[in-house]
């Protein structure tokens, strides 16, 4: 796709919430089907199917995903395609690339060892390894626009509230 294919994929889109900014607030949803047995959950999209469970360093056995690993696989999903779409506007070409995110996290918090240990990520950090012939000041604006709208980094960054209901 080219920056021009691009314009044209999304400016009915960029019309529409610029005349109806209402328009523009979804709500999107994801939900699981609890396996209490195998202390395992069922995820299912219209494009994966997987199952999460508990890391090894839990007690799983490595045969399900981690819920945490799966959070940094969206971080660095959404990172690609907000890089690769902000590179096609820019008209920034990119031969290839790598995004990695790794996450520091001290399994005594999320197994209640010890309360004083935070349940969650420390750090996380992001590696863009691109290929292109693009000049490091492009490079650079690249990887601020791709901060800058990737939904996954900035939901992390900028925590949202969030509820909890018993239903």
């Amino acid at each position: 796709m080219n920056a021009l294919e691009l314009r044209a994929l999304q400016s009915p889109f960029k019309e529409l919430y610029r005349s109806n900014p209402a328009a523009a607030q979804k709500t999107l949803t994801a939900s699981t089907q609890l396996d209490v047995s195998t202390l395992s959950c069922r995820l299912k999209t219209e494009a994966i199917n997987l199952t999460a469970g508990l890391h090894p360093a839990a007690g799983g056995d490595g045969s399900t995903t981690c819920s945490a690993e799966l959070l940094l696989q969206a971080l660095i999903a959404c990172a690609g395609v907000t890089l690769t779409a902000v590179a096609t506007a820019m008209e920034i070409a990119v031969q290839t690339g790598t995004i990695t995110a790794e996450g520091d996290l001290d399994f005594r918090g999320t197994l209640g060892i010890n309360k004083e240990v935070p349940v969650g990520f420390s750090a996380i950090r992001m590696k863009f390894d691109l290929q292109s012939t693009a000049s490091p000041e492009q490079l650079a604006t690249l990887i601020k626009l791709t901060e800058r709208y990737c939904v996954v980094f900035q939901t992390l960054r900028n925590s949202p509230e969030i509820t909890v209901e018993l239903c």
